[in-house]
């Protein structure tokens, strides 16, 4: 990817990165949390292993992490890049349809609401949906195999994380959200 579109895609995800700060403000006080031991095991540790995986760092030449998985063309890196704006879009939907719901690691709000509109109708995690296509995007633009796995890693995590949610909806909402598990797959619309 030439530097151009570095600056490009590393602008996309500042903007991303400061619209979901701001609009963190605004949220509803939590009444359970997930501990933050567990929250770095299970998910900061691994998504900063992903973030280090996108660096152009030494460590990585000469190695097959530093070999391309897709051919070093234009239409790839803009293929990329609209499926990172796609997938960035989408989270920002999924963010703005949870409302004062929304909190950035696992947690149980006051008066918790249990969504299922908009976004929410296709996929039952659609803020991890829409990041994983957008790392998938930028893995894309990048064509090397160590940002493919950065984007396997966030997927593993983002994995572990909807579990652990599952399990405290399925707590608080019961059957209802149950039944919302029966009808909406968890990540990719049909599929999973």
């Amino acid at each position: 990817m030439s530097i151009p579109f570095g600056y490009l895609f590393g602008g996309m995800w500042l903007l991303w990165l400061a619209y979901w700060g701001i609009s963190a403000l605004h949220v509803k006080r939590a009444v359970r949390v997930e501990s933050g031991l567990s929250r770095f095991g299970k998910y900061m540790l691994p998504l900063m292993v992903a973030v280090l995986l996108l660096q152009n760092i030494r460590a990585f030449h000469g190695t097959f992490l530093d070999e391309r998985f897709v051919p070093e063309k234009g239409w790839v890196v803009w293929l990329g890049f609209l499926l990172t704006v796609a997938g960035l879009a989408f989270s920002c939907w999924a963010r703005v349809a949870l409302g004062r719901n929304w909190s950035g690691v696992v947690q149980l709000k006051q008066d918790h609401e249990l969504i299922v509109r908009g976004p929410y109708s296709l996929v039952r995690h659609p803020i991890y949906t829409g990041l994983l296509l957008a790392f998938f995007g930028t893995a894309l633009a990048i064509g090397l195999w160590r940002a493919l796995l950065a984007t396997v890693i966030v997927g593993f995590s983002f994995w572990r994380k909807l579990r652990l949610e599952e399990r405290w909806l399925c707590e608080l909402f019961g059957q209802q959200y149950r039944d919302y598990m029966q009808r909406v797959k968890a990540l990719v619309p049909w599929v999973i």
